[in-house]
Parts: structure tokens; sequence; C-alpha cells
């Protein structure tokens, strides 16, 4: 049927089309580590290049004291660039949790997590407030979001229609928003290297010296402009004989 026409102003706020359904990754990348190497972060990316291209380095172990040639002790150490996978393609299926509700815009009430939960279990586990027995509960740190998992079916989809319910807890009453619960399964992941541009990896590192010392000696050498270094902005050193893993974040700087 024909509407009548009117004339709308509209007041909100104008997004491009190609940030609708776009999905934000965060680098969070975890890198082995074997023993006997090191990881050094220049603060210049130009630093850490000149360091791979050099390959080979011989390192004083004497920590800058004024020595004899035939006093001094040197190690050689390998300097390599570091690689890390990160993904250029992501493809994700959302499906929706039958007997599960998302609860968000929680109020802040100044007690621990735990007693939150109970909180929440106790009263959508009433049928008078539209639930039913709660099989699961989880507490969603990063969002501050409740996930509760019901042991029966059409319970989560009745709540989800009202969308807004009123929490009764301890003696105040707080709107919470009800929202589906989506799980998430990867159905294609592709990966590409990528380079860390301020990042050397050190291998070949021997058990000479004693942790701290070792960590110590590595940055004097490589923050010397004389031996092609520069400022070091962070190092980590892994004995011969351990394992260890380190974390990559998005280089925001």
């Amino acid at each position: 049927s024909s509407l009548p026409e009117k004339k709308m102003v509209f007041k909100g706020l104008v997004a491009n089309k190609e940030d609708v359904n776009k999905l934000m990754l965060t680098p969070l990348i975890h890198y082995p580590l074997p023993g006997g190497s090191a990881l050094i972060t220049f603060e210049k990316a130009e630093v850490a290049q000149r360091i791979i291209e050099m390959k080979e380095h011989m390192v004083e172990l004497s920590c800058g004291e004024e020595l004899e040639e035939f006093d001094r002790c040197r190690v050689r150490v390998q300097a390599a660039p570091v690689e890390i996978p990160l993904p250029s393609a992501l493809e994700i299926r959302l499906t929706q949790n039958s007997r599960s509700i998302l609860v968000s815009d929680l109020p802040s009430l100044g007690i621990s997590e735990e007693a939150l939960l109970d909180k929440l279990e106790l009263f959508f586990s009433k049928t008078k407030n539209g639930g039913s027995e709660v099989e699961s509960r989880k507490f969603l740190g990063d969002s501050g979001q409740v996930v509760l998992t019901f042991t029966q079916d059409g319970v989560a989809e009745t709540l989800i229609e009202r969308g807004h319910i009123e929490v009764l807890i301890g003696k105040g009453k707080y709107k919470v928003k009800i929202s589906p619960c989506m799980n998430g399964d990867i159905t294609n992941l592709q990966l590409q290297p990528s380079h860390c541009p301020r990042t050397v990896l050190l291998l070949g590192i021997p058990d000479v010296l004693d942790e701290e010392s070792m960590r110590d000696t590595l940055e004097i050498h490589f923050q010397r402009a004389s031996r092609g270094g520069g400022e070091v902005d962070a190092l980590a050193y892994v004995p011969a004989g351990q394992m260890g893993v380190a974390v990559f974040v998005e280089d925001t700087g």
C-alpha cells in the first residue's frame, strides 16, 4: 500500500561502507626461543637491519673493562631476522548457542566476580523471572559481560526476545541487557610471514656467564655505535639448556 510522503532530516553518524562488518585483529604472537638465544629490539629499524646484515658479531665478555688483548674473552654470536606469521585472510562461522544468553550493562557493585555470578544465577534460575535451572555461568573479564547457559530449551530464546530485564540484586533493581550468545569457529585461516623491523634474533650464545651478566654484556655491546649498534629498547635472553617464549604485540610507536 502507498504511504504518505514525509520529509525527514537525518541526524546521526555516517560510516564508510568499507568499515561495515569489518573484523579488527590485534596481533598477540607467541614466539618460541631456544636456549642460547636472545631477542634484542632497537629504537630504530635501521640499526636492526645493520646488525642483521653484519651476520656475525664478536662480543667481549669483559663488560667494558680495559684489559690487555691476551686477557680478553670473546664469543661469536649469529644475528638473524625475526619472521612471525600474521593472518592475511580469516573466515569465521558464527552460530548461536540456543541455550545461552549474554548478559551485559551490568552494574558496578564493588563485589567479587564470583559473588556477582551467584546473584545472577539465583535470579535467572527462578521461573517467575523467566528463567530456569542454570547449567553453567561464565564471567567474560575482557568485556565485563556474563554468559549464562540453561538446562532447558526455549528459556534463552524467550529472554532474548525481551531484550532488557530488571534484575534484583540485593536490595536494588538494575536493568541489564540480554543478547544472543554467539560462538565463532574459524573455517579458513591463511598466514603470511611478517618481518619485525626493529628486532633481531641472536643465536649461538654459549653458557659462560650468569643470566643477568650475559644480558648486560649483550646490551652494552649492541648499543655501541662503533660496533654498528644503537639505542636498545628491550632485550630478552634465554640461557643454554632452557626454553623461552616471547610475546609480540602491535608496534604502535
